[in-house]
Order: C-alpha cells, then structure tokens, then sequence
C-alpha cells in the first residue's frame, strides 16, 4: 500500500465538532486601500486535523495564510489558540505560538550550507563558534524526514528546485510547529517527493499537529486533507468533508466551470519533423536520447524529478551544452552552443524557475515580454512605446492575462506571471516551444488558458515539448509522451499506451549500474568528490 493509499485510509479521522481547542479564525477581513480582498472567513483547524484550502489565484488564500503565519494584520476578524486570543503582528510572533509557514516562493540563502538554511537565525554555538557538527547532525535528521538525501555540508547554491522546497519543510519541521501552512509544497515535486511529504503530513497529524495545505493539484487535496474549504474572491464559498466532494465539484466551488482534459486536441495532420534529437548525451546526466517532434505535435516528457528531463530540455535549448548527438529543427542540422544559438534557430524555452530564469520581477510585464526582442520589434532601430504597447496588448489578449502590463510583473499573480513569461517567447514566432513545468503553482482556470493556448499553438503548426511532474496534465495534453527513468529514455509511448499504470512503472523501472545520472541533484557527485578531499 502507498503512503497515498494510507493516507486515504487514515487521514479523515478528524476530530469532533465540538472540541474547542485548536487555531480558530473569526470573521477574517483584509482590505487594501479600501479594496477588500478578504471577507469575513471563518476557519477552524483542530489538533491532528488537515484542511485542503483551495481556489483560484486572488481567492485569498495567501492573505489567509499570511494573516494566521503573522506577514500580514487583519483589518477585522480575531483569532485564537486553544481559547488564548492570538493575536501575530509579525512572523515571529507566529513562531513563538508554535504556527509555521512553508512558502510555495522558496527562501534561502544560495551561499550558505543546508544546514546553515534550516538553523538560519539560531545557529546552536559551541565556546563562541558555530557547532556546525552538531546542526549537521540535527539538519540530516529533519532532512530525512522529508526523504532528502541532501548533504547538509553542501552549499544550496546549484540545488534543484525539488531540493530546495524539501529543505524548506525541514526547515519548518526543525521549529517543532503545532500549526503548519503548507502553502504549495509539491509544486516542484514530483510524485516520488510528493509522497514523502505526505508521509510526513501523516507523522505530524499522528502527533497532534494541525495542518493547513494549500494545492492547485486537487488529486492531493482529496487524498490528504479531513476538510476541503473553498474562497472565492475573497469570501468562503464553503466546506465540505474530503470524502463527500468530487475533483469537478472542486473545481465547480472554485471556478464554475468543468476541468479542463474533457477532450484531447486532435492528432497533428502532418508528418513533417519540427525537431529532431539524435543521440544526446551529456556526461553524468543523461545518454541516448532519440525523438522527433512533428509541426503541430504536442510531445509530453513525464518521469520523476531527478530522471533527466528538465537536462535534456535544457541542452535542446542552449541553456547546457551536450557532449554528444544531433539535434535538427525543420530539417537542418543546428549547432546549440547557448542560448542564442537556440533562439536563432527558432527554439524558445519557458523555463522551471520563472522568478529566477524568465521574469525580470521590478520590470513591467509590457517590458518583460518585448525587451529580448527590441531588434525584431524596432523600425530603423528605433522601438516606440507605441509599438510595445500594441505587441504586449495583443499577446494579452490571445492568453487572457489579468492585470495590467504597465506595472511590475512581481506584482501579478502566479497565473498571470506564467502567461506573461509565455507571451514573451511568442513574439519571436518561435518553430519549438519547450513548457518546463508550464502551470506550477498555477490555479485551475489559468491553466485552463494555458492548455488552451499550448493546442492553439500547436494547430499552427508549432513543435511543442511539454515537461510536467503532473501526471494528469503531461497524459492529457500530449499526443505521444517519452518517459525518463535514471537519465535514460526508457520508452516513447503513442496516446492509446500512455497510461497513468504504464507511465509510472516505466518511471520506476530501476536505474542500471550504467546509468549517466549519478545523482538526483545536480553537481552532487563532484561535491561529494571534494568534500572527500577536503576530509582527507
């Protein structure tokens, strides 16, 4: 039995109605500048129990979180903790009450250890000096909990983002919390990682602790929560025990409107190749790669995090430089040194990492989408606001973003941050996409615009590589899917074999001794080389 179908077995036990104890939220209310973006939500976490928080992004979920993780005071509404009013005006505050946050934006410091990262701010001292044995020792117990193999010697710096998140819970964890908020924790897991933290959720409830999560993955919600509770703008809509709501409920409750892979686009009419790979391989990361990419195909890319996928899509862009294969787009042979080299070659990347690879945050979303293409947009090499205005408009309009283009990007919201990273490759018209992660943290109907807008493309004729640790999304969009397993292509399969049981085993078939990929984690092996060396 999985950790999943014992949560499912376990996890819905809460406890009665009425028990007072627990955090307990009453009438929260937040406006800013009279705008209110939070009304009146109630909200009762008992010990040992786990609410499912979802809605669309602006819904007021992270206001909600904030409020009771002390970043943000209430306007109205109180709180309290086991009948004690709780009143947080700062996240330590929350702290010292025993309330946690884990953020779905991931916060550490690049330069520091993992160890360092998770103790940041009490680091225990040992005669005036940092007792770094002893937050060793401490950083590799809570790291195992969430089942991170990562040395807490190593810098965090070159990390993966499924990493970095496993090291923000255990950072949480290392308070010894009686409330967590889990605001997105498996938005850059795959479903490996994704079920160790649920092992941990499971651990914590079997302690006492009380549990916020916050999911667009409704599967997850479903599987780990007591307690779905629902906002819409602002306003709870209602709750609902886990077992007694469907997935289309949900998302009825959240957006009313059916989900989204109702149909799949149609097969390609054309048998024209957009892009060929032959034989790729990049010491210690993956080999033998082998596909082709047909004009109006949708070619999905599935296999857990750690297996390859996100490298291979890199190298095809220019982003890493492969040691060896062919890559052809449109029938020609093309040299991919870097990222330019791609560009030029009519390859576009949206990457993982949006905040850190794509989006310039203090820049406006109308010069995030037009600034890399100044020359292409400029006339005599000059580019008027006009001509800005009217590209950034139209791409707005084709992927329905939400807010305006004349503010900083950072200031939108999750959904409408993707679109605007998505509007930015189309304006070079590009012959291959590639979508790493396209609808992380995304909410349920932003990603219905972004599915639609992956088909739309691909009926003009676009190669489309889509990479995705969401199961359900890389099946439901692709028409044929390669899975990865240990840096190795394990199988590409046509749409009527690609099924979930199918996918999966060959995700988990097992890694040979021969495999390229020595570690899950990027330039682990050559750390532990010189950790070695530095030990000897």
């Amino acid at each position: 039995m999985t950790v999943v179908q014992t949560l499912a077995h376990t996890i819905h036990e809460g406890p009665a109605d009425g028990d007072s104890s627990g955090l307990i939220c009453t009438g929260l209310s937040k406006s800013y500048w009279g705008v209110p973006v939070l009304k009146s939500v109630d909200i009762t976490l008992r010990p040992g129990n786990v609410i499912g928080l979802i809605g669309e992004n602006g819904a007021g979920k992270s206001t909600t979180s904030s409020i009771i993780a002390g970043i943000v005071e209430a306007n109205g509404g109180s709180m309290t903790i086991d009948g004690v009013p709780y009143e947080p005006t700062r996240p330590s505050d929350a702290l010292k009450n025993g309330v946690a946050l884990i953020h779905q934006e991931i916060r550490m410091v690049p330069e520091l250890s993992v160890a360092e990262n998770i103790f940041i701010g009490r680091l225990p001292r040992r005669r005036g000096v940092i007792d770094r044995n002893r937050i060793n020792d401490e950083a590799r117990e809570y790291l195992e909990l969430v089942g991170s193999q990562t040395d807490p010697r190593r810098p965090v710096a070159g990390l993966s983002i499924a990493a970095q998140q496993e090291i923000e819970i255990a950072r949480a964890l290392s308070r010894e919390p009686k409330y967590i908020i889990f605001d997105e924790p498996s938005a850059s897991l795959g479903q490996s990682e994704t079920q160790h933290v649920f092992a941990q959720i499971a651990a914590l409830r079997q302690r006492g602790v009380g549990i916020v999560y916050i999911s667009h993955r409704l599967e997850e919600i479903k599987e780990v929560a007591d307690t779905i509770v629902c906002l819409r703008d602002g306003a709870l809509v209602g709750n609902w025990p886990a077992s007694e709501i469907t997935k289309d409920e949900m998302v009825k409750a959240m957006v009313g409107r059916d989900f989204v892979f109702s149909h799949r686009a149609p097969q390609p009419a054309t048998s024209e190749i957009a892009l060929s790979v032959t034989g790729l391989s990049k010491t210690g990361v993956f080999a033998g790669i082998d596909f082709d990419v047909h004009r109006g195909e949708i070619f999905g890319f599935a296999g857990l995090v750690g297996a390859g996928r996100t490298e291979v899509v890199r190298t095809i862009a220019g982003a890493d430089v492969a040691d060896a294969g062919e890559i052809k787009v449109h029938g020609e042979v093309v040299q991919i040194r870097n990222p330019r080299s791609g560009i030029d070659a009519g390859i576009a990347m949206v990457p993982e990492d949006r905040k850190g690879q794509g989006l310039n945050l203090d820049r406006t979303g109308a010069e995030n989408i037009t600034l890399p293409w100044e020359k292409k947009l400029s006339s005599a090499g000059i580019i008027t606001k006009k001509k800005v205005t009217a590209t950034a408009n139209k791409l707005r309009d084709f992927l329905d973003i939400r807010g305006r283009l004349d503010i900083p990007v950072g200031s939108l919201s999750g959904g409408n941050q993707q679109k605007v990273l998505l509007a930015k490759w189309l304006v070079n018209e590009p012959k291959v996409l590639i979508l790493d992660e396209p609808t992380r943290g995304v909410d349920v109907g932003a990603k219905m615009t972004i599915y639609e807008t992956i088909r739309a493309l691909a009926e003009t004729g676009v190669g489309v590589i889509v990479v995705s640790s969401e199961l359900e999304e890389v099946l439901g969009l692709s028409h044929r899917v390669l899975v990865m397993s240990g840096g190795l292509q394990r199988a590409i399969l046509d749409r009527a074999d690609a099924t979930p049981e199918a996918v999966m085993a060959l995700a988990l078939s097992n890694v040979p001794k021969e495999s390229p990929l020595e570690s899950p984690i990027d330039g682990e092996a050559e750390y532990q080389t010189t950790i070695r060396t530095q030990e000897n």
